[in-house]
């Protein structure tokens, strides 16, 4: 028994030694090179592509199991510039022997040095890097059918893995798309990996150069466990870009193995756009106003979702001098389904439009009332029809095409193409807005309908400020509802419809002089003298009833009422061709009362007649229906304004009044 056991150690012993002997000798001894050519065979085999390696190799089988190669050449197909689409300095990886028994990988070394690979799209449209590995189709065949048979259990086959050295050293991708004109190069890219194992954070160090442009990702992930897919990867990552840009990443990969999904926060340190754009050598995107916008966006927000939906949560946007608040969902991407609910406390949206365009030599609006021109291809609204929205806006202070608005309230909602904005409401110049708004695009055409409700706003600023021009002051109150169909100017024009009222009290009317015009009626009727003054025309109310239709602006009955002064209105605005037909009828009457008189006086009347053209009116005195009303005289007027029927306390006033009403209409006149 002795002597077996003695004979067993002894052939245990000289196996050993056999074992040692041939790690020791083998690679001292064994012409590698002789190898060369068949496993450059091989790898041309597996992909398809021609491959060659240099003469520089190196294997050890122990204490590491280690192979170094060099000058490794994968080419492209035929007919691309890049001869070879990967090309490899060096390649160089051990791994320890004696752990392999017990399912346990260290490696000590993983290195490719000086990586280059070329990706070439041609004009034609064929890439390099199509069917590359096709060439063995059995292999192909068989895989489905390995797949289907191979364990679903997601275990690694390993206890563990250790990898000391993880380095690509001195990078290059190249992206050339003829057909595109269309280049892009990442160079000097260096990547390390630190402590990578199953059970610990991987250190993540990568640095390189965008089209020469610095860019780097430190960090960590994982660990990802021995059951990849079933426990959750943590993540900590930081993202500088051309040294003026930092993103922060931080949050876990879940449900790897099932639905995937990142849990998230995002923090976007203060950066410039346009510097960022500059330095991408790329023209900024828009035009501005002011020049000095998008020089300070930062952001954070908390960021879940997946391939199904997305939220957003606790999100913060600075952009310039304003800051929104924000949060939000996304899911059924095909429609999409989107809840959104925004706070803005103030914008300046002309500093971020683009610059007012100078008006055209002639001074005469580029709307002639010509016919459109024949419109191209229909709008698409199936993306609105499928639309699935509801969102909540509030802006505390914003400023747009100059005119100031505060405390904006929006709720927007939008289902089978049905789209509302209701409530709508503000606060501008000393008043208020409530508004709703709805929109139909089901049909080819879209509907939109606008109830529109101002209440105290002052007329006067907020003209000026929206066309720089001083037409009317006064407070405004007003009620429209309007309705149109089309997407067109022209469709609009001719499709709408509704009515409304607008009213004004104690203002005037700027740049028209009404009691200037009946003057110069009258002057030229030889009963006064025409005076050069400041145009204008004061009212305790004025208000202008109208109604649309069929392409035509109707006023039936507007009024203007002050004291001694009375204006009446109606005619026509054919909006499709951009004409007024209107007869202004102003009478000289015996009260004091304005805003609030009720009855229906009677008075001297010298109408006029507005015509012409939207962009330049023309007015004139109706001379047939001055005749046919009579010529003001002295006793005709102290008949009219008869002072014994007046309150006492009202005398004087009227007295003032008249005199400057009359010596404004018949300078003639004496006192």
């Amino acid at each position: 028994m002795n002597r077996l056991i003695k004979w067993i150690l002894g052939m245990m012993a000289a196996l050993v030694v056999l074992v040692v002997a041939a790690i020791v000798l083998v690679p001292m001894f064994v012409d590698l090179h002789q190898y060369k050519r068949g496993l450059e065979e091989l790898v041309t085999q597996q992909t398809g592509r021609s491959f060659t390696m240099g003469d520089d190799m190196d294997v050890s089988i122990f204490p590491w199991v280690g192979v170094r190669l060099s000058d490794l050449h994968l080419g492209s197909p035929e007919g691309f510039a890049a001869k070879d689409m990967v090309v490899v300095d060096q390649f160089e990886v051990r791994l320890k022997v004696m752990p392999l028994l017990s399912r346990r990988i260290e490696i000590n070394t993983f290195v490719v040095d000086t990586p280059q690979i070329f990706f070439e799209r041609r004009k034609d449209g064929r890439a390099n890097w199509e069917g590359l590995g096709k060439a063995d189709e059995r292999g192909a065949q068989k895989k489905p059918a390995e797949e289907k048979t191979g364990s679903t259990d997601p275990a690694l086959p390993i206890e563990s893995l250790m990898v000391g050295d993880f380095t690509i050293r001195n990078g290059q991708i190249v992206f050339a798309d003829k057909a595109a004109g269309l280049e892009k190069q990442i160079t000097e890219l260096n990547l390390t990996l630190g402590d990578i194992s199953l059970d610990k954070p991987v250190k993540i160090d990568l640095s390189s150069r965008v089209d020469g442009k610095p860019l780097s990702l430190k960090g960590k992930i994982g660990p990802v466990g021995k059951n990849p897919g079933k426990s959750d990867i943590d993540f900590d990552l930081v993202l500088k870009a051309l040294g003026m840009m930092d993103v922060k990443l931080a949050g876990k990969l879940v449900g790897l193995s099932d639905r995937p999904q990142a849990n998230m926060a995002l923090d976007v340190a203060p950066f410039s756009l346009r510097k960022l754009m500059a330095e991408l050598d790329q023209p900024f995107f828009m035009e501005t106003a002011d020049p000095a916008v998008f020089e300070k966006i930062a952001m954070q927000a908390n960021i879940s979702g997946g391939a199904s939906a997305v939220s957003l949560t606790s999100g913060q946007l600075t952009l310039d001098d304003s800051f929104l608040t924000f949060s939000g969902e996304a899911k059924a991407f095909e429609k999409p389904d989107v809840v959104f609910d925004l706070a803005l406390d103030r914008i300046d949206l002309d500093r971020y439009l683009p610059p007012a365009q100078e008006k055209n030599k002639a001074g005469v609006p580029s709307s002639d009332g010509k016919k459109e021109a024949a419109p191209g291809a229909a709008p698409d609204y199936g993306p609105l029809r499928r639309l699935v929205l509801d969102g909540k806006l509030k802006i505390g202070h914003m400023k747009a095409a100059n005119v100031t608005v505060s405390d904006i309230a929006a709720h927007v909602t939008a289902r089978n193409g049905q789209i509302a904005v209701d409530p709508l409401s503000m606060n501008l110049y000393q008043g208020s807005l409530a508004s709703a708004l709805g929109i139909d695009v089901r049909q080819k055409k879209p509907e939109t309908r606008i109830n529109l409700d101002l209440n105290g706003v002052q007329a006067g600023p907020l003209i000026r400020d929206a066309v720089a021009k001083d037409l009317i002051s006064g407070t405004l109150t007003a009620d429209v509802s309007l309705a149109m169909a089309g997407s067109t100017p022209d469709q609009i024009k001719k499709s709408l419809d509704g009515k409304g009222q607008l009213t004004f009290t104690d203002g005037a009317i700027e740049g028209i002089d009404i009691a200037g015009m009946v003057r110069n009626a009258a002057a030229k009727a030889g009963l006064g003298q025409q005076t050069a003054e400041k145009p204008r025309t004061d009212f305790a109310e004025l208000t202008v009833p109208f109604s649309v239709g069929q392409g035509i602006f109707h006023v039936n009955d507007a009024g203007l009422k002050s004291p001694l002064l009375r204006v009446n209105a109606a005619g026509k605005a054919y909006l499709m061709k951009e004409e007024l037909d209107f007869r202004v009828e102003p009478k000289l009457v015996g009260t004091l009362k304005g805003q609030g008189d009720t009855m229906d006086r009677s008075g001297i009347m010298v109408p006029l007649l507005v015509t012409g053209s939207f962009a330049s009116p023309k007015i004139r005195p109706d001379l047939a229906g001055m005749l046919g009303s009579g010529l003001p005289d002295t006793e005709k007027v102290k008949e009219m304004i008869d002072t014994k029927k007046l309150p006492a306390t009202d005398v004087k006033s009227l007295e003032e009044e008249g005199k400057k009403v009359l010596k404004g209409l018949m300078p003639g006149l004496k006192n």
